[in-house]
């Protein structure tokens, strides 16, 4: 099957198709992933994007529309995939509909008081990187780093005022998806609150492999 993937910042999406993709051994396409292979490559529109990364820009829908299409006619995509990340407007979704079938558009629905509970409590340690939960994976002494002891910290990306304005970005551009998927009747409503191997199951049973 065709999956999009739809959802918040929070929502659990990426770590979803990874395991989904394990499951229905299907590839998990990220647009982030497309424009790093492609840079690393130097096709053509990968130094289109990067001259435009490199200047502070953003991608423009042409360009990343091209290199999704691109990553679609591989062989490995036969059996399925996942879009993750794209389409993230409607003008995508109308060009993707040109060159690919969607059996399903899977919509993370999951309240923004929940994303800035999720998000809001993540701390990150200052020497290795290591990433706590104040409330679903605390560190043993707080503010202390369990696997090297370095200073825990929260990233300015998971503060309350960047998480609440991250969603609503996301609500402007990409929420619209979701009528649009839902008018074509192949939008399909996810629990994303709990736990993933809950999510996951859930999942399983829409679509079962």
């Amino acid at each position: 099957m065709n999956f999009i993937f739809l959802g918040p910042p929070g929502a659990g999406k990426g770590t979803l198709a990874k395991e989904v993709a394990k499951a229905y051994s299907i590839p998990h396409i990220s647009t982030g992933d497309i424009f790093r292979e492609n840079i690393k490559n130097g096709t053509e529109l990968g130094k289109k994007a990067k001259s435009i990364i490199d200047a502070g820009g953003l991608v423009s829908d042409e360009i990343t529309i091209g290199l999704v299409k691109d990553r679609l006619s591989k062989d490995d995509v036969k059996s399925g995939y996942i879009l993750d990340g794209f389409p993230r407007t409607i003008p995508q979704a109308e060009a993707l509909a040109t060159f690919a079938t969607i059996d399903a558009a899977v919509n993370f629905d999951i309240e923004d008081e929940a994303v800035v509970e999720r998000l809001g409590g993540r701390v990150c340690c200052k020497e290795c990187g290591q990433m706590f939960h104040v409330k679903f994976n605390p560190p043993k002494e707080p503010g202390k780093c369990d696997k090297c002891g370095g200073e825990l910290y929260t990233r300015d990306d998971d503060k309350a005022e960047s998480i609440k304005h991250r969603l609503e970005v996301y609500r402007q551009s990409t929420a619209p998806l979701i009528d649009f998927y839902k008018a074509k009747g192949n939008l399909v409503d996810v629990d994303a609150k709990p736990a993933p191997e809950t999510v996951l199951a859930e999942f399983k049973k829409k679509f079962p492999n």
